[in-house]
């Protein structure tokens, strides 16, 4: 069997295996826009994208018809993992000049909770890479339970968001809310830790869904 280029697998998990909406959820990173919006809503539409895709993958038996082509079955895991990493890194390029764009707009911040910043950003990694680490391990277990694993990975996305937006509201934190060029300096630490998390949590989730894919029976 022949390895498949990184290309090839986005490409034709796009074109047969991506369900239509995860093209509007990557478009939803334009709600940073939005005055006075809880931006930790965009964290649970990156992750619905993912799962509807994968729902959509079950229904159609894109697992079985991937199977069927000559590549090793860590390919198949590899495109999924690909697409995902794709779609959540794609809604936050979306996000970034709107973001710049609020700042002109409505310099005031954000009375709903923190605003679109460094700090919102790297809480954004954190929350899909823990969220992608839960979802895809318990989901190629079997490579069928889309919904019990969509369920336990959410519950990482929202407690990510509830500490994000809780410390938004500590006076002594204020600078983890502010948008200030000193304030964001002061952010950076977490937007590191975002990336890092964001890095190692998807390797050592593709690791293990590799294993227990291997052991999935598709007969």
């Amino acid at each position: 069997m022949k390895r498949a280029s990184l290309k090839n697998l986005i490409y034709k998990e796009l074109r047969l295996a991506a369900h239509p909406t995860l093209y509007i959820f990557v478009s939803l990173g334009a709600l940073v826009i939005v005055p006075n919006y809880p931006y930790g809503v965009v964290f649970l539409f990156g992750c619905l994208a993912s799962m509807l895709t994968i729902q959509y993958g079950r229904e159609t038996n894109d697992v079985l018809f991937s199977a069927l082509l000559p590549i090793p079955r860590n390919e198949i895991v590899k495109g999924k993992f690909a697409l995902a990493c794709f779609t959540q890194l794609s809604q936050i390029v979306v996000s970034l000049p709107f973001a710049v764009l609020r700042t002109f707009l409505f310099p005031y911040g954000n009375a709903a909770g923190i605003d679109a910043n460094i700090a919102f950003y790297g809480c954004m990694l954190i929350a899909f890479a823990l969220y992608d680490l839960v979802f895809f391990t318990g989901y190629y277990k079997t490579a069928y339970k889309v919904g019990a694993s969509f369920v336990r990975a959410i519950l990482p996305v929202l407690a990510v968001v509830l500490v994000m937006e809780t410390l938004a509201h500590v006076p002594a934190l204020s600078f983890w809310d502010g948008i200030s060029p000193h304030e964001l300096l002061l952010q950076l630490p977490v937007l590191a830790a975002g990336v890092v998390c964001y890095i190692l949590c998807n390797l050592a989730a593709y690791r293990v869904s590799v294993r227990r894919f291997a052991k999935v029976d598709l007969a």
